[in-house]
């Protein structure tokens, strides 16, 4: 199978959440790593950090690249990158298990290519035949 892209990168606006969930810290992480394992993304290690006097910012490294989240409770809004290299994860179903956890009654959200093949042949200054992308397991 021959790939266009080497990546996909939903950029997502969750509003309206449960604003007690987006303060807690440890829920937030577990939920994140969970939306990481529902796509079937392998995750390498996390980080999370909670701000005074709330909100939440972190991120889950996935070896096929990274899962973040900046939550503002006082506004029960959070904002997420789902960002997923190769074809074995799809980062719509974290979205989805996300959406629904933080029990969001609206989303908006775009997706984004990247890593498009035929840009990296264009702009690159070595001769590139073929570009292939295997995660490693």
């Amino acid at each position: 199978m021959k790939l266009e892209q080497l990546g996909r990168h939903i950029l997502v606006e969750y509003y309206n959440c449960d604003k007690e969930i987006l303060k807690n810290h440890s829920l937030i992480e577990e939920f994140m790593c969970e939306a990481a394992r529902r796509a079937k993304a392998t995750i390498v290690t996390s980080c999370f950090h909670e701000f005074n006097p709330w909100g939440v910012s972190g991120a889950v490294i996935i070896q096929e690249s990274h899962l973040t989240i900046h939550t503002w409770p006082e506004y029960g809004y959070a904002s997420v990158d789902l960002y997923t290299c190769g074809d074995s994860v799809n980062p719509w179903v974290g979205f989805e298990y996300l959406e629904n956890v933080l029990k969001a009654e609206r989303s908006e959200s775009t997706e984004i290519a990247r890593g498009m093949i035929e840009k990296i042949r264009n702009f690159s200054s070595d001769k590139l035949d073929v570009i292939t992308h295997k995660p490693t397991a």
